[in-house]
């Protein structure tokens, strides 16, 4: 454990004018107060507190942040109180560590609407003060690191916390070092087998090639002597995680990824960085799609850098960043390094941010929210996504999150452009509304009077403020509509019980749900709200039970086909019972389902008229809906029969099986497999792709075999 006099004279190191009486004093006060308390590895538990103030101290941040640190399990697991902390170090500590024992308190992995209230909460501390997050951080740091003393049940639980919660925060805080090892400790607990494959991997590489990483920076270190450009050059390989992450994106195995080593340039000026990336873009080959300048477009936390991908030595690609010093500290404290100190006085850094802007920008993007799931879906855009950055005709730049569609930026344009939006062009060229916009592209919204947000719309857009508007017009625009479909879908869910749909049964059922009339209750349900099994089971709880049971007559599969018509599955994109689909009408054929981002759906923009709202019938499907699976699997001796053993397993059908590529070392086939909706369709494909000899498992959709 680190003494009091260790942790001063790191403090000193960058805050000569540290208050070191009360730094001593919360030290002693800490382990005073959890004398006789262990941690699970046998060590005092005031350990614990100590480290996490250490590590504070290595982003140089001010007294009552590391003072906090020391107290933060005080509240929570001593006798020790708010008054107490306040009388004894003042009310700015008192509110820190309350803070971080709120934090503490949250159930932030809970799937619940519990976990966006958490998130709430967790915005709020925020919002009064970020230095309880990054002590939060710095304590869920130490923790993952210590964590192989823990139960493995809770090492589980808490590393999915930490992947999915804490990693991307420090990421959206631009505290990217944290982000990464939060990242690798996690994944050595969640798939420790394919860690140990990489790592094993990029042995087996240095001993090939040997290790490239000096190398590299002597060549790139050349270029700069020869342009006269004074910079520093650090190189490194990708952390496990990190290179994982890129083999799943990618769908490529290790031998075929190439850029897992990254060097970054530190110069002494912003011209330098531009002349740097000259120089290194004469002497390599540049990669398309891999040049990024967050220098001009600097992200919201304050990042700034220059990001580009070359084709370096042997072939291998090498990613390089580019920035001075003063944005070095941004992207490595990100916006803590607002608190930032040297030499006793507060660092100056014109690329830090305002933390107060930063949480203030972050918030006011989820205050449209009217309810715990659209708030949970606006904070997870935001906190999970990095952003991108397009134009519109005049130049002028939008940002918008990664991901983000045509449709999303012509919302953040105007709502009256979103709503009256019909197509549009990006770079000169008409693409569908759900295409992914990509940096640095020109976005052009084409609309026309009278159009309207149609209910397909919501699985295109995906920012908050998108969706709140299209939600919003759906809601005013289409109520009747939605009411006349909830009436339908509560006849028929209704009579697959033996029940009738009675206004009094409805009336009654509004009661119990909380809603203001039948109206109402009908609107939510075909706004796909409320089910139509949730009105069902209100009334007839046992018989709702018993719905699932029943299987789902095959002729009345989906609810909202027009009279007289017939129903198929669309070929092309073969949807399941459990996802968005909808109807298109073919002369002499009847209705096609298609799945909502069915690529043949382009073609039929102009064509509304064709176009039918459905829905799958609720209860349970027969295992009869075909859906095509692309596997790439090892040759070796019983791998195929072990893939049709595991399908039969999980109640599915084989129906049909076709060899396309044949290797000396692996097979890829196409496999049909009926199944009888979306959910048992993920259990068939997780079983096979827990499997030690398959390569790869997607779902194959050929646009060619369209109606």
């Amino acid at each position: 454990m680190i003494d009091v006099d260790d942790l001063i004279s790191l403090v000193r190191t960058y805050n000569p004018k540290t208050n070191e009486d009360l730094i001593r004093k919360a030290y002693d006060y800490g382990a005073l107060m959890h004398k006789g308390q262990k941690r699970h590895s046998g060590k005092p538990y005031f350990t614990h507190p100590a480290e996490v103030a250490a590590l504070l101290t290595e982003q140089r941040l001010d007294d009552a942040t590391i003072i906090t640190a020391l107290l933060h399990d005080t509240i929570e697991d001593t006798k020790s109180t708010y008054a107490e902390i306040e009388k004894r170090f003042g009310k700015e500590i008192a509110e820190l560590v309350d803070g971080v024992t709120k934090l503490t308190n949250l159930q932030l992995s809970s799937t619940e609407t519990k976990q966006a209230e958490n998130f709430r909460k967790l915005f709020m501390a925020m919002s009064k003060d970020l230095r309880v997050i990054l002590v939060k951080l710095a304590d869920r740091l130490h923790n993952m690191r210590t964590i192989k003393h823990m139960r493995p049940e809770k090492q589980v639980q808490k590393s999915r916390e930490t992947m999915d919660i804490y990693a991307p925060l420090a990421g959206r805080m631009g505290m990217h070092w944290m982000r990464e090892e939060l990242e690798d400790l996690s994944f050595r607990v969640l798939n420790p087998e394919a860690r140990a494959s990489i790592i094993r991997r990029f042995i087996t590489l240095q001993k090939e090639t040997g290790n490239l990483v000096p190398k590299i920076t002597e060549d790139i270190q050349a270029e700069l002597a020869q342009a006269a450009v004074e910079a520093d050059v650090f190189g490194r390989a990708k952390k496990p995680y990190s290179i994982w992450r890129k083999m799943e994106e990618k769908k490529q195995g290790f031998s075929r990824l190439s850029d897992i080593y990254g060097f970054r340039v530190i110069t002494k000026s912003e011209e330098d960085c531009y002349r740097v990336l000259g120089a290194i873009h004469q002497r390599w080959r540049s990669v398309p799609g891999r040049f990024k300048d967050y220098i001009s477009q600097p992200k919201s936390n304050g990042y700034r850098s220059i990001h580009t991908t070359v084709s370096g030595r042997d072939g291998k690609r090498v990613e390089v960043q580019i920035r001075t010093r003063q944005m070095n500290e941004v992207a490595e404290a990100g916006v803590a390094a607002h608190w930032s100190y040297r030499d006793g006085v507060r660092v100056e850094n014109p690329f830090a941010v305002d933390p107060a802007t930063w949480i203030s920008n972050m918030t006011e993007r989820f205050e449209q929210a009217e309810d715990h799931d659209e708030f949970l879906e606006h904070v997870k855009l935001e906190m999970y996504s990095d952003q991108v950055f397009c134009f519109t005709p005049k130049g002028e730049v939008v940002k918008l999150p990664r991901g983000a569609t045509p449709l999303d930026f012509a919302y953040i344009i105007h709502t009256r452009i979103g709503h009256s939006c019909v197509g549009a062009k990006v770079d000169g060229m008409r693409v569908p509304l759900w295409t992914r916009l990509r940096n640095g592209q020109s976005v052009e919204i084409i609309t026309a009077e009278g159009q309207r947000p149609q209910p397909t719309w919501m699985d295109i857009a995906i920012t908050g403020r998108a969706r709140s508007a299209i939600r919003k017009s759906l809601r005013e625009e289409d109520r009747d509509r939605f009411i006349k479909l909830g009436r339908e879908l509560t006849r028929v869910a209704f009579e697959h019980v033996g029940k009738k749909a009675t206004d009094k049964a409805l009336k009654t059922a509004a009661k119990e749900l909380r809603l203001e009339n039948i109206a109402q209750l009908l609107e939510f349900v075909g706004s796909t709200e409320l089910s139509a099994r949730e009105v069902v089971g209100v009334l007839y709880p046992d018989l709702a039970d018993r719905h699932d049971e029943d299987e789902v007559d095959a002729q009345k599969s989906v609810i909202g086909l027009p009279d007289g018509f017939s129903v198929k599955r669309a070929p092309c994109c073969q949807p399941v019972p459990g996802e968005r689909i909808v109807g298109i009408k073919y002369k002499g054929a009847g209705v096609f389902v298609h799945a909502i981002a069915c690529e043949a759906l382009v073609e039929l923009d102009d064509q509304p008229d064709r176009w039918v709202d459905l829905h799958w019938n609720a209860g349970r499907h027969a295992a009869n809906n075909a859906v095509t699976l692309n596997v790439t699997i090892g040759n070796n001796f019983g791998v195929l029969g072990r893939i049709c053993t595991l399908i039969g397993e999980q109640k599915a059908n084989i129906s049909d099986m076709h060899f396309i590529d044949r290797k000396p070392d692996y097979f890829r086939i196409l496999i049909d497999v009926d199944v009888r909706d979306a959910e048992h369709l993920h259990a068939v494909t997780t079983a096979i792709e827990a499997d030690s000899d398959v390569a790869s498992i997607d779902r194959h959709r050929d646009i060619s075999c369209k109606p």
